[in-house]
């Protein structure tokens, strides 16, 4: 007998875990994520393309009506869907609790047109209590929630319509702006000219070793004669002493002066204990984890970057580990708090759990929906020993994390005191006579609390190394004020003020929060964005900003300064939410951000705004950057280069910072690029210098041709100067050391090898965009390594050629690892090792294992995953007459999308 009851969800490891807790009348299938979108203008029918929808796919002169057609990978996952529904009698949407989710299932009901009872089914976490109760407890769709997504989705669509032309036409084609990466790329951007902006100056320090009570402890120098040394935090980003610090007479140490003050306090003849202080110490257990701090923690330890521990999250929740992994909420279900007070009572001991429950609230005002924090799913927690068995290395991690973070928040506080002990010795210098303070701080904890299971990490700022110092947990001598003490070593040392740190994708995610700037669960893609679009390196876990990514901002700063300003930003996350909340009118919204405050296109409108600039910009000045002393840095085509009145360049190298370009770095550049190379010799068979040189694709080999060259043509007629001949050396070559023989050998290629007797074709090695290979006519074989270029022989060659050719550059390889059969494509799904990498495939779908993963930890689910993914993006267009020819055969199913109440409606797909 059929199932009579239908249920989706969003992907097929979610579908494949929830099926297993419902019975035999339920079907449980996948979406796969979203079915349709707004489509690209090129896409649409042939006869909407001239008319109100042509240039967003949004009818901005109707009251945004969007028009919405079914992804082209899409259409066969709808015919499944329908076939399904077909044979049901009821229908659950069980997509996500959140916006988008609740997007999703207004989409489905749009395409799909059920003609049964449809139930919206919603549940945070994958379990089969979860699971029981959401079937128990249905509700309607939520218009309000559908109409907030469906304004953001609109939204985003006229902010990157409208801005990004404006990149394309003054700075580069095919960059991007986006109402969320456009301000995340600022903040990265502002923080990279606060580094360029700092001066760095010195400071000393003088550490000492002082004994009493027969006890030894170390201690600092902490004041002189009642004024205070000054620390890093004392000075300012232009390096002198800020206001406050000159105002407390702050002591600034030189050098010379700290060497007086150490030589003078190993000699002083004698010191006191000027005072002991004790400080109750109470520390509160970090609140459990929302979609930001877990990103924020995974990255501070275990070094992840916030996609990575996003995917993470996600195959958790799908597998029934944690709950739903977006949220900004802190809270956590009564049952929650049970299971985690009861664990920590039976792992820890009574004594470590709090007296009294712990309530957590919101994270943050606007956070959305009904959401719990994220936690170990169920009403009884497993510990990680428990699942352990049944997790990829990478998931036990995560898992691990999520589960101490929410066992500590039911515990008691980590309780102790702080002790502090400050030694008085009087020197003598050449000045006179002066009183020189040392300190010693240590904190003692009495009763550790949560910290039995865990305790937060911290974000490494500029000063963090001191404060670590003074707060280190460290046992001091128990000695009163007045006490004798002896400073038996004192040692002074220098430091330099360091600028403000760059961003790491956990600081930035923090700081938009704080701002907030997007939402939690996009950051890890709008982080992913900017790194694509080339606006942001990446330098260990720190987010560099390119010399792109200076000029987008300049451009939008200059002129449309409202579009990355925080505070602007911030309130239309707040008037989304107000839409969330059905107190606000998403079409009003648009209106006002995109027509301006009268709908009629006044100046407040981005539309007006954008119009208004006309030819206005100076596509040179903003792609410009005065780095005085006459240079100029400026953003090229090809990359950024300084230049000089006179006309000369030289190029920026792509690993150089922003922050390291400074004077000296500017005269190195210059004279790198004023280098004529390092001669090698003269080429015997033409009698032209070799020289060996630097340039922007790496070192290379390049003949000096004489100035005459050309000028004997015949009169009247004008022919091109000849190009020298160049050859970029092997990666196994060295530029300081490659020799005229080397040269030689490398302007000799491409290389007649022989040629083979038996069809007597000539058989040439060369050197290409992928590396060495063999050439025969039309034939061509990989080489193994550049060097054979020049040593290899025919008969080696010919051995070569006698070997099956395999389909692309290299031997078929076996699989590196092999899961089942594909829960869509019912096909086998491998990991096999190809030029780029290691990727997964169907035989279909292909998809590249992403960076922050290892093939060892690949999970089946998580292969399944990455290629649902591969598949709802779609393939890349080949050309546009593919996409005309698309337009044309669906133009006569497709109409426009008619918008009624809030949600906004569409006709028959």
């Amino acid at each position: 007998m059929a199932a009579s009851k239908l249920v989706i969800v969003e992907s097929p490891a979610k579908a494949s875990t929830i099926e297993g807790y419902l019975g035999p009348d339920y079907h449980v299938t996948a979406s796969i994520g979203h079915i349709r979108d707004l489509p690209q203008p090129k896409e649409l029918p042939t006869e909407m393309k001239k008319g109100p929808f042509g240039r967003f796919a949004v009818d901005v002169e109707h009251g945004f009506t969007p028009y919405y057609a079914v992804n082209p990978d899409k259409k066969k996952k709808v015919a499944e869907l329908k076939r399904a529904l077909k044979e049901a009698d009821e229908l659950y949407l069980a997509t996500d609790e959140d916006r988008e989710g609740e997007a999703i299932a207004w989409h489905l009901l749009e395409v799909l047109k059920p003609k049964i009872p449809v139930k919206r089914m919603v549940f945070h976490e994958i379990t089969r209590e979860a699971i029981a109760r959401a079937l128990e407890n249905t509700r309607d769709l939520d218009t309000n929630l559908v109409d907030a997504q469906e304004t953001r989705r609109i939204l985003d669509r006229l902010y990157g319509y409208e801005v990004s032309p404006l990149l394309w036409r003054k700075i580069r084609p095919s960059l991007s702006a986006g109402r969320v990466q456009s301000v995340a790329t600022r903040l990265v951007v502002d923080k990279e000219r606060d580094r360029m902006a700092h001066v760095s100056t010195e400071y000393w320090s003088i550490d000492t070793s002082i004994e009493a009570k027969g006890e030894a402890f170390t201690a600092r120098v902490w004041q002189i004669d009642g004024h205070a040394v000054a620390t890093g935090s004392d000075f300012s980003e232009k390096g002198a002493l800020s206001d406050k610090a000159e105002r407390a007479g702050a002591v600034h140490l030189t050098g010379e002066r700290a060497r007086e003050i150490a030589d003078a306090l190993t000699a002083a003849p004698s010191s006191i204990v000027d005072s002991v202080t004790h400080k109750p110490y109470r520390r509160r257990p970090a609140a459990p984890f929302t979609t930001s701090t877990l990103q924020q923690e995974a990255s501070r330890k275990l070094h992840w970057n916030a996609s990575s521990t996003m995917r993470t999250a996600q195959s958790l929740y799908e597998s029934g580990y944690i709950t739903y992994m977006r949220t900004d909420s802190t809270a956590l279900s009564s049952q929650a708090v049970s299971a985690a007070r009861a664990q920590a009572a039976e792992l820890y001991g009574p004594d470590a759990v709090a007296a009294e429950p712990r309530v957590y609230g919101k994270a943050s005002k606007g956070a959305q929906e009904a959401h719990e924090a994220i936690r170990p799913a169920g009403d009884h927690f497993r510990t990680p020993a428990q699942v352990a068995p049944h997790l990829s290395r990478t998931q036990l991690a995560l898992y691990d994390l999520i589960w101490k973070r929410t066992v500590a928040s039911q515990m008691a506080d980590a309780v102790g005191f702080t002790a502090t002990i400050r030694v008085l010795t009087g020197i003598s210098l050449d000045d006179g006579r002066h009183d020189v303070v040392s300190s010693a701080s240590g904190t003692v904890i009495t009763s550790p609390g949560f910290r039995l299971a865990y305790e937060e990490g911290r974000d490494q700022g500029r000063y963090d190394a001191e404060k670590q110092r003074e707060d280190a947990e460290k046992v001091l001598p128990d000695v009163a004020e007045g006490d004798a003490a002896d400073v038996r070593e004192a040692s002074p040392d220098g430091h330099r003020t360091q600028p403000p740190g760059r961003y790491t994708e956990a600081t930035l995610v923090k700081t938009m929060e704080e701002l907030g700037i997007g939402r939690p669960s996009t950051y890890a893609a709008t982080i992913q964005t900017i790194s694509d679009r080339g606006y942001v390196t990446h330098r260990g876990q720190y987010l560099v900003p390119t010399w792109l990514a200076f000029s987008v901002t300049r451009l939008l700063e200059e002129n449309l300064a409202n579009l990355v300003d925080y505070d602007f930003t911030a309130s239309m996350e707040s008037d989304l939410d107000r839409i969330a909340a059905g107190q606000e009118d998403g079409t009003g919204f648009l209106t006002g951000f995109f027509l301006g405050d009268n709908g009629l296109g006044d100046s407040s409108g981005l539309q007006h705004q954008v119009a208004s600039l006309g030819d206005d910009i100076d596509a040179r000045a903003v792609n410009s950057l005065d780095m005085g002393g006459g240079v100029t840095l400026r953003v090229g085509r090809y990359g950024p280069y300084l230049e000089k009145e006179d006309g000369t360049r030289a190029n920026i190298p792509a690993e150089l910072a922003p922050d390291e370009i400074d004077a000296e770095k500017i005269d190195e550049l210059f004279a790198l690029a004023a280098d004529d190379g390092r001669e090698l010799g003269v080429d015997p068979a033409t009698g032209h210098m070799l020289v060996a040189k630097n340039g922007r694709f790496g070192p290379y080999i390049t003949e000096v041709l004489p100035d005459e060259a050309g000028d004997d043509a015949p009169e009247g007629r004008k022919t091109a100067k000849p190009k020298p001949r160049t050859a970029s050396l092997f990666k196994t070559m060295d530029l300081a050391t490659v020799s005229l023989d080397d040269a030689l050998k490398l302007l000799s290629l491409p290389r007649e090898v022989g040629v083979d007797p038996a069809t007597g074709e000539a058989i040439t090695a060369q050197n290409g965009r992928y590396g060495p290979y063999l050439k025969k006519g039309a034939d061509s074989r990989t080489l193994s390594s550049e060097d054979q270029l020049l040593t290899i022989t025919l008969d080696e060659a010919l051995a070569i050629y006698a070997q099956p050719k395999a389909r692309g550059r290299a031997a078929a390889r076996p699989p590196l690892r092999e899961f089942g059969l594909d829960p869509v494509t019912q096909k086998k799904v491998t990991v096999k090792d190809g030029r780029f990498g290691p990727y997964i495939t169907d035989g279909e779908t292909n998809v590249t294992v992403p960076r922050a993963e290892s093939v060892e930890d690949l999970t089946e689910e998580r292969a399944f995953e990455l290629l649902a993914d591969k598949r709802a993006k779609g393939p890349a267009p080949k050309r546009k007459t593919s996409a005309r020819s698309t337009a044309r055969k669906t133009s006569a199913k497709k109409a426009p999308a008619k918008k009624t109440g809030t949600a906004k409606k569409t006709t028959k797909e």
